[in-house]
C-alpha cells in the first residue's frame, strides 16, 4: 500500500536539508541526519541469498568475512513453505525480483553474487558519486533519499550521457550483530528495497539527480539496527556506483 499524500508531507522536514531539487547534494547536506558522507564508497558489492526454508543457513557462518571495502546485503527469498518457513518473517518479494534481475533462480538454501564496483581506477574514468540517506521513523515509516552526481562533462563516463539512463536500487538493511538471533556471524537483512531509473539530462545544467522517499519499516525489524544501501546500473547491468549509510546506533 502506497503511504498516503500527507505521510509523505509529515516525512519531509525530517529531510529536507538532504534533498536539493535538480541539485547534487553538497558535503553538509547529510549533517543531522544518517548519511553515507564520510564512508568510503563500497568497491564490491556481496549479495547472499538464504531460502526461508532453510533455517540452518541463518545460523551457518558464510565461508568468507568481507573487507572494510565491500557492502554486503542477506535478501530472505520466500521459501516453498510460504508463512510456514523457519525466516518467512524477513522474506521479501524484493528479494525475488533482485534473483530475477541477477539471472539467477531462487536457491534451495544459500546463494552468493559478487559484483565490482566500476570505480574510476578500474574504469579508466570517473562513473560519479552516490550519496543515500535516512531520516528518522515516523509512524512506521522512514525517509530515504538518494542522490547521484555524475562526473564533469568533460571526464564523463558514457553511462552518465544525456539520455542514458541508470537504474538505482536503494535498500533498508537491519544489521544484526553475531549471536543476536542464533546467527553466528554479522548478517545485513533487506527489509525493503525501492527501485528506479534517472536518467541524464542535456547540457551543462546536467548537475545530478536526488529523490526523496517515504520507506515503510516491516514489522519485526529493530529499528535502532537499520540503515542504508544503494547503488546505480548502466544499461548493461554494470554497478556504476555504490554507497552505504550504516546508521546502527551504538551499544549502550
Amino acid at each position: 500500500m502506497c503511504p498516503s499524500s500527507a505521510l509523505r508531507s509529515n516525512l519531509l522536514p525530517f529531510l529536507a536539508p538532504v534533498l536539493l531539487a535538480g541539485a547534487a547534494l553538497p558535503a553538509s547536506a547529510f549533517s543531522g541526519a544518517c548519511g553515507s558522507d564520510g564512508q568510503p564508497p563500497p568497491r564490491v558489492l556481496v549479495e547472499r541469498f538464504l531460502s526461508a526454508d532453510c533455517e540452518r543457513c541463518w545460523a551457518d557462518a558464510p565461508a568468507a568475512m568481507p573487507g572494510d571495502s565491500t557492502v554486503v546485503l542477506d535478501w530472505i527469498v520466500p521459501g516453498r513453505q510460504g508463512d510456514e518457513a523457519p525466516l518467512s518473517a524477513a522474506a521479501t518479494r524484493d528479494a525475488l525480483e533482485r534473483l530475477e534481475a541477477l539471472r539467477r533462480s531462487p536457491p534451495p538454501a544459500t546463494d552468493t553474487a559478487v559484483t565490482d564496483v566500476l570505480t574510476a581506477a578500474r574504469a579508466g574514468r570517473n562513473a560519479g558519486r552516490l550519496r543515500v540517506g535516512m531520516g528518522p521513523p515516523l509512524n512506521d515509516y522512514v525517509g530515504a533519499t538518494i542522490a547521484f552526481t555524475p562526473s564533469p562533462t568533460n571526464n564523463a563516463p558514457r553511462t552518465a550521457r544525456p539520455g542514458a539512463p541508470l537504474a538505482f536500487t536503494l535498500a533498508l538493511v537491519e544489521t544484526v550483530p553475531a549471536g543476536a538471533e542464533g546467527n553466528a556471524a554479522e548478517r545485513h537483512i533487506v527489509r525493503n528495497a525501492l527501485q528506479g531509473t534517472w536518467t541524464a539530462d542535456a547540457g551543462p545544467r546536467n548537475t545530478g539527480w536526488s529523490e526523496l522517499r517515504p520507506m515503510r519499516i516491516p514489522e519485526g525489524a529493530r529499528v535502532e539496527r537499520l540503515g542504508m544501501v544503494g547503488w546505480m546500473q548502466d544499461a548493461e547491468g554494470n554497478v556504476v556506483a555504490a554507497a552505504r549509510a550504516r546508521c546502527v546506533a551504538d551499544p549502550e
